[in-house]
């Protein structure tokens, strides 16, 4: 267990450099690109790597940075383009950063809801020896259990009892089920 953590620890560390380096490579690269060119479309890299952490809010905070670099980039950049493709390729670049950390959020969100689902499934595997007449099983100890006994103590299944139509025809012949309809 603290294994795991000091890894995830570790993965987290190296995932929050690379988000670091990257965001400061496109910003320079941003830099340099002269105005009307969407300079800011690639942060969308660095917060689909942040996906990596266990962090779950690091996209979010990528995000936030990507969109103060973005808007940096009006300023740090050399001139160039008409005004309103400048501001609409901005625009057009925050809008994708951050549909980007939405839509990923949300992915990362089922996935996980998937993952702890998943983690809860008891699978019974194998071939159970199962009694042709009373339908007992028998353990691996040879004990003979109940088919309810030993699928609710090797799973997370529970049961019910009722009785099917045919079982209360056999059984109790003088009731008519077709008496209530």
């Amino acid at each position: 267990m603290i294994k795991d953590i000091k890894n995830s620890d570790t993965s987290d560390r190296s995932v929050i450099i690379i988000c670091l380096v990257l965001l400061i490579g496109i910003f320079i690269l941003d830099s340099l690109i002269p105005l009307g060119v969407a300079g800011g479309v690639p942060y969308v890299i660095v917060v689909l790597v942040s996906l990596w952490s266990h962090r779950p809010k690091l996209p979010v905070y990528i995000a936030i940075i990507a969109s103060v670099l973005t808007l940096l980039g009006l300023y740090f950049s050399p001139s160039g383009g008409e005004l309103w493709k400048v501001i609409s390729n901005r625009l057009l670049a925050l809008f994708v950063i951050w549909a980007t950390a939405v839509l990923s959020l949300r992915w990362k969100a089922m996935y996980l809801e998937k993952e702890k689902a998943l983690s809860q499934v008891k699978v019974l595997r194998g071939l159970l020896p199962i009694c042709a007449s009373c339908k007992n099983i028998r353990d691996d100890k040879g004990y003979w259990n109940q088919i309810e006994s030993y699928i609710r103590d090797h799973s997370d299944a529970d049961f019910s009892h009722g009785m099917c139509p045919d079982c209360v025809k056999k059984l109790y012949p003088d009731i008519d089920l077709n008496d209530g309809k």
